[in-house]
């Protein structure tokens, strides 16, 4: 792998708006599907289709437009893990910054289909897709292996926790860790695993997070 790029300090506002929502199309096999749209790098502006299914929610373009203004924009050589990836609309984004290596990790089979086509259309060589759970996934990194990691998981289920303590064990100190989730984290319990805040916004119903691995 490349060696580790430097980590630039978050800058920028938060966002408070999510984006209003795109019209829905069907796919070619009869499943409700709508578009996504990739807004920054090399496939700024590119849509891809993506199906609509229960709990799935693709993180705003106003969102993902804040998160990569708080991280520089330019991902170059940087190693990224998409963990609970779904539409994987946050780890294309990241390739398309420039990022050496993305690796997708999603359960549902149909989705993981999806993604694999999506890759297959951008040509984007960068990126791994694989079926299974994230938090196996990310513990089976080695430690300190990767710069970024993505955390959307359901917001119904039991994930936050193991999988904030997988991805801050897979980040070196001074790494990257964004959270998606229906409340705000608090410091003393982040500070717990090793993390810290360095931006927050609410939109709507998904409080963001970035956190830095301090420990």
């Amino acid at each position: 792998m490349p060696s580790s790029p430097s980590r630039r300090a978050p800058s920028g506002s938060p966002v408070r708006h999510a984006a209003a929502k795109k019209p829905h199309h069907t796919a070619p096999q009869g499943q409700p599907s709508h578009e996504i749209r990739i807004i920054g790098g090399q496939w700024r502006r590119t849509r891809l289709k993506v199906l609509d299914k229960p709990g799935l929610r693709p993180t705003p373009d106003r969102v993902r437009e804040t998160l990569f203004n708080w991280l520089g924009q330019d991902l170059t050589a940087w190693r990224c893990v998409d963990a609970f990836a779904g539409t994987g609309v946050l780890g294309l984004e990241a390739a398309s910054r420039g990022a050496a290596h993305v690796l997708m990790v999603e359960q549902d089979a149909v989705l993981v289909r999806d993604l694999q086509n999506n890759v297959t259309r951008l040509k984007a060589q960068m990126v791994s897709v694989q079926r299974g759970d994230a938090v196996t996934a990310l513990a089976r990194l080695p430690a300190g292996s990767v710069d970024l990691v993505f955390l959307d998981p359901p917001f119904d289920g039991p994930w936050f926790e193991p999988a904030l303590k997988a991805a801050a064990r897979a980040v070196p100190v001074g790494g990257w860790v964004y959270l998606e989730a229906p409340v705000a984290w608090t410091a003393e319990a982040l500070a717990a695993l090793g993390l810290q805040c360095e931006r927050h916004l609410k939109a709507g119903a998904v409080h963001a997070h970035l956190l830095q691995r301090t420990a």
